[in-house]
């Protein structure tokens, strides 16, 4: 008799992330030595030298999480990396002396994900400081109406003793903290309303410094939030705020919405072309000179634009690197946001799914608000491209939002022994 033969599943050979981080290596560095040849002659060196400081970081954030604390999941981390890395040679081809202040931006950023990712691996600890979390947000939001800035027709820059930086920004961070841990205790009616009256001053405050895309980002980060919810009574009231904040956010910003329309669709005619419309008629023109493979590092014509290196990025990447490059960049978003759906099925409580899911959300609305403002498939907005984009309150907001992200994934604590369960 013939012995009957038993089929095993094959192993999956897990992800080689010191190949992967190599050849990402690789690419930063060429990619900093192209930015450097077509930067200002007297500052070349510093891209390359920015670039270099980053590589190094990137590989003693590796060994250091995958040796002594036996971390192997780094597909994250890999994509932040390769986003900071882009953008940071995009932004220094520009700008010479500014690549370098990115990186002790992006420094800030990773250092930021280092401790949230420990702080929410205590999900008790987490519970009990999300009043405070709330009260600290609403005090930064305070802080910016009262010492706001205009820049760019919105009051959201503050300097404090020399140091400019957007507290609407960190305040991301919170509202997801916040809505995550609020409904994750929400048993009770005054938690759900606590937490729209949260939502309601966040927003609130910013329609009243008139920071339309980060009111945008937030108002659909708690749609989401609100869908992570079950289907009761609670997510109806949830739904029934929804509605009430996206109205007043149209009635404050009629005006300005109506002139934004006025020119959506239209840049190309002749009363926008050199005017409103002049951010995303070059753009377009860039898109369609670059071709697949694009013109070279510093051979394009965005980079002349203003805000090349910040809410034009995209359209600096795509003309000078090519449209291929820029599909890539999108399906990184893709990817982090898939993460995050699966992470938050497995996870260890309704706290970091909320959590996670809200995150990934707020990166691709983001990111489709940058893209598609820029491109006029939307009303330009002027947020900036999460990651890529230059700007330190950005970075350091984009790695702390991330955190939420790794914390879902139940490898991430493994080597603690996992997570404290509620």
């Amino acid at each position: 008799m013939a012995k009957n033969k038993i089929k095993r599943t094959p192993k999956i050979k897990p992800i080689n992330n010191f190949a992967i981080l190599a050849f990402l290596s690789v690419f930063q560095m060429v990619t900093a030595f192209c930015a450097g040849y077509r930067a200002n002659d007297e500052y070349k060196t510093i891209v390359v030298i920015a670039m270099a400081l980053f590589v190094i970081t990137e590989w003693v954030y590796l060994i250091i999480f995958y040796t002594a604390l036996h971390r192997r999941n780094f597909e994250l981390e890999l994509l932040a990396f390769f986003l900071c890395g882009t953008g940071l040679a995009a932004g220094g081809s520009i700008n010479a002396m500014a690549a370098f202040k990115q990186y002790f931006m992006i420094l800030a950023g990773i250092l930021i994900f280092i401790f949230m990712v420990y702080l929410l691996g205590n999900l008790d600890l987490c519970m009990k400081l999300r009043r405070w979390v709330a009260v600290a947000a609403i005090l930064l939001l305070i802080v910016n109406l009262i010492l706001g800035k205009n820049k760019n027709g919105a009051n959201n820059w503050v300097e404090i003793a020399g140091i400019t930086f957007q507290p609407s920004e960190f305040v991301k961070i919170a509202f997801i903290f916040v809505g995550a841990a609020t409904l994750e205790k929400i048993q009770t009616s005054k938690n759900i309303f606590a937490f729209i009256g949260f939502s309601v001053a966040c927003v609130g405050a910013l329609i009243l410094i008139k920071d339309l895309g980060t009111a945008l980002v937030f108002f659909v980060t708690f749609l989401i939030i609100a869908f992570m919810n079950s289907g009761d009574i609670k997510t109806i009231i949830l739904a029934i705020a929804s509605a009430v904040m996206g109205a007043g956010i149209v009635v404050k910003y009629k005006s300005y919405v109506t002139a934004r329309f006025s020119v959506y669709r239209h840049v190309f005619d002749k009363e926008f072309y050199n005017g409103s419309g002049f951010q995303q008629t070059r753009t377009l023109v860039g898109l369609a000179s670059g071709g697949l493979f694009g013109l070279g590092i510093g051979h394009g014509n965005v980079r002349r634009v203003a805000f090349s290196s910040t809410d034009l990025i995209f359209g600096v990447i795509c003309e000078e690197w090519g449209f291929i490059f820029g599909i890539i960049l999108v399906l990184t978003f893709v990817f982090i946001a898939i993460s995050a759906l699966v992470n938050s099925i497995a996870a260890r409580s309704t706290f970091y799914s909320i959590a996670a899911v809200a995150g990934a959300g707020m990166f691709l609305f983001q990111a489709a608000l940058n893209i598609f403002g820029i491109t006029d498939v939307l009303p330009l907005t002027g947020v900036t491209l999460p990651f890529v984009s230059q700007g330190g309150s950005s970075m350091m907001c984009c790695w702390g939002v991330l955190a939420f992200i790794k914390a879902s994934d139940v490898r991430t604590y493994n080597y603690l022994g996992g997570a404290k369960k509620k």
